[in-house]
């Protein structure tokens, strides 16, 4: 996936500025699916105008900078589509803690305990801003189609967070006994 892909998809669903798809979406919405800074989007946005996919118009706005407004453009619609259609190869996963475990055997369990608790933590804090969203459950009939597809991507992650709560409790039990 790409972030231009990302940046389509929200704009299929509305025009916003570059700002509102920083603090709107990426932050509030889909950072647990693909995180964002603000330098990335606008750049994005820029090609994203280049290759005619997408269209901006400015607002001009009294006492305040004028406004940049994007939309998806036909072309920018037919690649979504496309990009919606084309299967995806697995993810490639690079997880900073599971190398340091690889090579931590010199390393009393206290510390390597430690290094899984603060995991643990930050893990159960991610759990909790996942399950905090505000989503229909997945047999609410009253459900739009969109609700209906973020809240299976959400149950993902949620499902995702979880076991790797539970393998790191394993993991600490584990060391706690030798």
């Amino acid at each position: 996936m790409s972030l231009a892909h990302a940046i389509l998809g929200l704009l299929e669903q509305e025009e916003m500025t570059g700002y509102d798809l920083k603090t709107n979406c990426f932050d509030q919405c889909i950072a647990h699916l693909w995180p964002a800074d603000q330098a990335q989007i606008y750049r994005t946005l820029d090609k994203l105008v280049e290759q005619g996919w997408i269209a901006c118009t400015v607002e001009v706005q009294q006492e305040r900078p004028n406004r940049k407004v994007y939309r998806l453009t036909e072309a920018g619609k037919a690649e979504l589509n496309r990009w919606i259609q084309q299967p995806q190869s697995l993810p490639t996963m690079r997880d900073p803690l599971l190398i340091q475990l690889y090579f931590a055997a010199q390393l009393p369990n206290d510390a390597i305990i430690q290094l899984l608790a603060e995991q643990l933590d930050a893990r159960r804090d991610k759990l909790a801003e996942c399950q905090a969203i505000e989503l229909p459950s997945l047999d609410d009939a009253s459900a739009t189609r969109d609700q209906l597809m973020q809240r299976l991507v959400l149950e993902s992650v949620i499902q995702r967070e979880q076991t790797y709560i539970d393998w790191l409790k394993t993991a600490m039990e584990t060391l706690s006994n030798r």
